[in-house]
């Protein structure tokens, strides 16, 4: 089930251009979902929570479609040159990928750093 609706993401994004949009905006939010279900453990009670899943699942959403529907969103390089007439670009999302940022990922709780240790094996017995 998803945590936000297609009117969710267009109170806060603007209007879906049509209702072919619209499905695959439904479908995506679908997805997030599914993804943010991977990676959150979900607490129905929590009432923050919710509100965040809603805002992040919108966001995702948002970047998916956008990368999709511009030639320039999502450029994190771009190198012109006047004569002979160059131009590139690089994109951090080619693909319309879903993704959490490092902001949305401490909103939600997820992620962090880690500390371990590994006992080496040197001639086939533990240092």
């Amino acid at each position: 089930m998803a945590y936000a609706t297609v009117d969710d993401l267009e109170a806060r994004y603007g209007e879906l251009p049509s209702e072919d949009a619209r499905t695959q905006a439904s479908v995506l939010l679908d997805d997030a979902a599914t993804y943010l279900d991977g990676v959150v453990a979900v607490d129905p009670s929590d009432e923050h929570q919710a509100g965040a899943l809603r805002m992040v699942s919108c966001a995702m959403v948002n970047r998916s479609m956008e990368a999709a529907r511009s030639e320039t969103y999502g450029v994190s390089n771009a190198s012109y040159t006047m004569g002979p007439f160059s131009q590139s670009a690089t994109f951090f999302n080619p693909s319309g990928d879903l993704y959490l940022t490092s902001g949305e990922r401490q909103l939600l709780g997820v992620g962090g750093s880690r500390i371990g240790t590994i006992r080496p094996v040197i001639g086939g017995r533990h240092a």
